[in-house]
């Protein structure tokens, strides 16, 4: 039986239990939740699957040394006694990462710096030359979290973030984060059982990811490479095994369509979407939202909408009564998702969202707002989202 081991997948804000729930699905032992991380179990093939199949984690790190020091020369002391050369070669270029939450330790930088020193000591010690350090492309990144003395070191198995999947060539001006896109949709609970709609689609990203759930597409399909890749003991036929796992993928009798009022927007949406491999499965039209007819009589719309950074207040005020106008005209029937970071223009949109969730699009705070249209008017209804 292959040994197991825990893991730390890290994701965004109000992410949490969506990812917690994937990790589930995908076969993860001893699942638990805390701030943008969740904790796992599992085997190598386990951790090859967590990179090629979550949608919402931004990296899985495998924790590998763990120890408690109180000041920096303990720290340098405790970490360079770790066995180095079984995790890593000479020849191979690194990089360390730290995130602290100490009052012992209060300068991450210093502290990655100290690790740095540690891993090229102990490799001059044991063989007599030290490794070179590449913090632009590294081909071992490490990761050290310190929480008050409590120090654990771990190897970082994605290597560049989950999030860059690989589809997205182009972009637009404010682009939504692909495991934001992702987890909105799973946090709606869409699941390819309606049609799914983004009229101010932008570069295409929550079109991507709906397309990509719609037809049980794993995200790293698209991805060159994965930090594991380069470890001593990555096995070759295990991650082959795994990206050739077709046992997600499913049929979609329901359309995607999205839409823009900027033919530039149009044209990269495009782009991306052909490099994902769903331009016969996502349907495009340029135009406003004003004049965007949703089909059949109920399905999902998650947008994100523009948030006014170069509009005045009353322009974006405006704006978004008319979007709730719209809204209400055109979209009968239709569960309808808003992501914004501007609280207070979302105000004017004159519907009572029967949801909000706090989430984060990167470093930037925003909410999503779930309005229900149904016939006769807005009427709350609240349903726990399946995720």
């Amino acid at each position: 039986m292959a040994e197991k081991f825990e893991m730390i997948a890290k994701t965004q804000q109000g992410l949490e239990g969506v990812l917690a729930e994937e990790l589930r699905l995908i076969g993860a032992e001893d699942v638990n939740q805390t701030p943008r991380t969740v904790s796992f179990k599992g085997d190598k093939e386990m951790m090859y699957k967590a990179n090629f199949q979550l949608r919402t984690a931004l990296r899985i790190l495998k924790p590998i040394y763990s120890f408690k020091a109180r000041t920096e020369d303990e720290f340098y002391g405790q970490a360079k006694k770790f066995d180095w050369l079984s995790v890593m070669n000479i020849s191979q270029k690194y990089a360390v990462d730290s995130v602290i939450s100490s009052e012992v330790f209060n300068h991450s930088r210093y502290i990655a710096l100290k690790l740095k020193d540690a891993i090229a000591d102990h490799f001059r010690e044991k063989t007599g030359k030290r490794p070179f350090v590449d913090p632009l492309n590294p081909q071992i990144r490490v990761h050290v979290n310190v929480i008050d003395d409590e120090c654990t070191i771990s190897m970082d198995s994605s290597g560049e973030s989950l999030h860059r999947r690989g589809y997205r060539q182009a972009q637009d001006a404010s682009p939504t984060n692909e495991v934001l896109a992702a987890g909105m949709i799973l946090l709606s609970g869409w699941n390819g059982d309606s049609d799914f709609i983004d009229p101010m689609c932008g570069s295409g990203t929550i079109l991507i990811e709906a397309g990509l759930i719609a037809h049980g597409i794993p995200p790293g399909i698209f991805r060159k490479h994965f930090g594991f890749e380069n470890w001593v003991d990555f096995d070759e036929a295990l991650l082959q095994q795994v990206y050739n796992d077709e046992s997600m993928e499913r049929e979609f009798k329901y359309s995607i369509i999205g839409g823009d009022i900027s033919k530039r927007a149009v044209e990269i949406s495009t782009e991306n979407i052909r490099n994902a491999g769903l331009h016969k499965k996502i349907e495009l039209k340029m135009g406003s939202i004003f004049d965007f007819d949703p089909p059949g009589s109920k399905g999902v719309t998650i947008t994100n909408p523009p948030n006014g950074e170069k509009l005045k207040k009353e322009q974006i005020e405006s704006f978004y009564k008319q979007l709730g106008d719209c809204f209400k005209q055109r979209f009968t029937g239709y569960d309808i998702w808003l992501v914004s970071n501007n609280f207070d223009a979302i105000k004017s949109i004159g519907l009572r969202p029967s949801k909000s969730i706090s989430l984060a699009n990167g470093a930037m705070d925003c909410k999503l707002y779930r309005y229900s249209m149904y016939q006769g008017g807005q009427k709350e209804k609240v349903v726990k989202p399946k995720v």
